[in-house]
């Protein structure tokens, strides 16, 4: 369920397209398709239902913030290396923040999506990327 979540948070900040989410869901229902959460989701057209529907069925306590982190850190490079606006990059990082469960906002790499913008106040946009690359890094091997 982690990836699920990061995909309807991504899909909530319109980071990512319906079709992105439904490919990854349907590739998540056929290697599991005995799963009763996917199928729910499978049958679910409407997108506000299905990200309330995961965002409601999650587990925040046992929430593998590794996997997490791992996928979203992987789709925000895909976000950040597409936006040439660093600017706008960093307002839907805020915004992203504050959607994030509210047990995992003040934990790295999730916590600099609050701040990494904080420099671009006074002109030092290498420093927000600087920034911004660090967290997406963070999980690298």
């Amino acid at each position: 369920m982690e990836e699920l979540l990061v995909y309807a948070i991504l899909l909530y900040e319109e980071l990512i397209t319906e079709d992105e989410y439904n490919k990854r869901l349907d590739e998540l229902f056929l290697n599991t398709p005995e799963d009763n959460e996917l199928l729910y989701l499978e049958w679910e057209t409407d997108m506000k239902k299905a990200i309330i529907y995961i965002r409601t069925h999650i587990d925040y306590n046992n929430l593998d913030l590794e996997q997490f982190g791992r996928i979203l850190m992987s789709k925000l490079k895909t976000a950040y290396v597409n936006c040439p606006d660093i600017k706008h990059f960093a307002g839907r990082m805020y915004n992203l923040w504050e959607n994030l469960p509210g047990n995992i906002q003040n934990i790295e790499p999730f916590w600099t999506l609050c701040y990494a913008d904080d420099p671009l106040s006074w002109g030092d946009e290498e420093q927000t990327r600087n920034i911004y690359e660090h967290m997406l890094n963070y999980y690298k091997d």
